[in-house]
């Protein structure tokens, strides 16, 4: 059952360390929506592991933690596994929420809380460009995509193909655990790019786990929190008589992701 929380700022910790860089980025995505976010060296956390309690949401942001050595997230998951297994049981047993991004994502499917594994790129290039997401399956009941339907978000990787066999697909399916995949959409037709750039299987960008509370993604939500961001932004503005179409603080359709996972405890 989902807790009510009394206060009227959730509480969120943001992993760093070891080449996590996108810390600020999420921090800020979050208190955008609404909530009160903290950044926690993992080393700090490892010190005083009695502080993960304190907090509703737990993320694991993007980056080249360990510099991708070993394969990208692997050994910041040990480090994580190793120290804070206890821990991290104990948090998800509580009504809580855990996200991982791009790295994070990496992170999280290597601490063995979501099925499959990442590896590198089909092509053997790191990808910088932005994709299109379709929500997959009508019973996907995950709070952190509530209300969404399609999306497109930046994604910036070398290790972002994601690998299942065949049965752990169809058991992915009947759970209702595949979050997202590449579809072909606006940035896409705009673009004139392929819908799934990483040759992930079944064309899968995300999971769940733990009933929908747990989600990892390649793509960045936190890098489309302004609508100029987006490559459409050109297309779908008017360009001024200087040449250039005006900047403006219209919200990006990443702010929905951290806006949903706020207001899954009010």
């Amino acid at each position: 059952m989902k807790q009510k929380k009394k206060t009227s700022k959730l509480k969120v910790i943001i992993m760093s360390g070891y080449g996590l860089n996108c810390e600020e980025e999420t921090k800020f995505a979050f208190e955008t929506a609404g909530g009160l976010a903290d950044i926690a060296h993992i080393n700090d956390l490892i010190a005083k592991p009695k502080t993960l309690s304190r907090y509703d949401i737990l993320a694991f942001p993007g980056g080249f933690s360990y510099g991708d050595d070993t394969g990208s997230g692997k050994a910041y998951a040990n480090k994580f596994k190793n120290h804070l297994s206890k821990e991290l049981k104990e948090f998800l047993s509580r009504d809580t929420l855990v996200i991982g991004i791009c790295n994070g994502f990496q992170i999280i499917t290597s601490l063995g809380i979501l099925p499959g594994a990442l590896t590198y790129n089909k092509n053997g290039k790191y990808l910088d460009r932005w994709v299109d997401l379709k929500i997959e399956g009508k019973k996907n009941q995950s709070p952190w995509l509530k209300g969404i339907k399609k999306i497109s978000f930046p994604i910036a990787h070398g290790e972002g193909r994601y690998v299942i066999n065949q049965k752990e697909y169809k058991n992915l399916s009947k759970n209702h655990q595949i979050a997202l995949i590449y579809a072909k959409g606006e940035v896409c037709n705009f673009q004139n790019l392929e819908a799934n750039p990483n040759g992930s299987d079944y064309d899968i960008a995300g999971v769940l786990a733990y009933n929908g509370r747990v989600f990892g993604l390649m793509p960045h939500p936190e890098r489309a929190m302004f609508s100029h961001q987006s490559p459409l932004w050109s297309k779908n503005k008017k360009v001024p008589k200087e040449g250039l179409p005006r900047l403006n603080t219209r919200r990006g359709e990443g702010l929905q992701i951290f806006k949903n996972a706020i207001n899954y405890f009010k």
